[in-house]
């Protein structure tokens, strides 16, 4: 399961709409979204990768276990929504499911209505077997540690001793926090031992991708971060958004656009680590997870 993307422009507002609960978007808020997805290209390439994604994994089954599973992919707010796909696992008869969100983390307000949604739409007949956060599985901080290690590689050896490294994960609402939920904690938890495998000591958080709601979300915000960084005398930054797993608005726009374009105007240099997409090890890792989970319910 992933979160989902209008397929083209014309699709904007319908999606904009459920994300809003139903709720029509205002003007000014449809021609925000609709100004980031132009500067990106008119529409995001989310679920391009997110197919090659499901497909991945559906490979890497398939060479581990042959003939022993079938992947289906189902979104929180665009076709095929996760109930349609539930509906077609118990149409065709299966006893078993496991779910699995594109999402390292988890959260409450995230992955945890995922489940609850596609636990519902099984119903009662169909044994569910959701999995959680999957951050600490094996291979993945080490995966995103090759990552920054080769962004790390861009920067002049020079301006390595005022370089820092900076995870992110998307904010989300503040209230969150009130029922103990631990999503800040799992980011600082994988971005401090990722750093570690990396070797990397200069290091620090942020979050980004607030949503527009006159509800308080987790902050600092990265672009305030940067503009903090770089008064303290960071001269570069490599940007590690681990929280995400493939290309997207939340990277293509808030980071290679928005935040590259604060550090241009404060002179900071700043570098993006690679997105995972559907790299073949990251798509034997998501595997093991779910060969993990499999083998934990047997």
């Amino acid at each position: 399961m992933a979160y989902g993307t209008p397929s083209t422009p014309a699709d904007v507002e319908a999606y904009y709409a459920r994300i809003r609960h139903g709720r029509a978007p205002t003007p000014e808020l449809l021609a925000d979204l609709v100004r980031r997805y132009d500067a990106i290209g008119g529409t995001s390439p989310l679920a391009e990768r997110t197919a090659a994604q499901v497909d991945g994994i559906r490979r890497a089954l398939e060479k581990k276990r042959p003939g022993e599973f079938d992947v289906r992919f189902g979104s929180k707010y665009e076709p095929p929504m996760l109930e349609e796909t539930a509906a077609t696992f118990v149409d065709d008869g299966f006893s078993n499911v496991i779910g699995l969100v594109l999402a390292p983390h988890e959260s409450s307000m995230s992955t945890v209505q995922y489940m609850s949604r596609a636990k519902e739409a099984l119903g009662r007949e169909i044994a569910f077997f959701e999995i959680g956060a999957w951050w600490q599985s094996p291979g993945f901080l080490e995966l995103i540690a090759a990552r920054v290690i080769e962004a790390l590689a861009q920067i002049p050896t020079e301006r390595l001793a005022t370089t820092q490294v900076l995870f992110s994960a998307h904010s989300l609402p503040m209230k969150i926090l009130e029922n103990g939920d631990n999503y800040p904690e799992q980011l600082r938890d994988s971005a401090e031992q990722a750093a570690k495998i990396a070797d990397i000591a200069n290091w620090d958080i942020a979050w980004q991708s607030a949503g527009r709601t006159a509800d308080p979300w987790i902050g600092p915000d990265i672009l305030e971060v940067l503009r903090t960084k770089h008064d303290a005398g960071i001269t570069d930054i490599v940007s590690c958004p681990i929280g995400f797993v493939a290309d997207h608005l939340e990277v293509l726009f808030d980071i290679d656009l928005e935040a590259q374009g604060v550090a241009k105007e404060i002179g900071l240099n700043l570098v993006r680590t690679r997105s995972l997409n559907d790299d073949a090890t990251f798509m034997d890792i998501l595997a093991d997870v779910v060969l993990s989970a499999e083998s934990s319910a047997a």
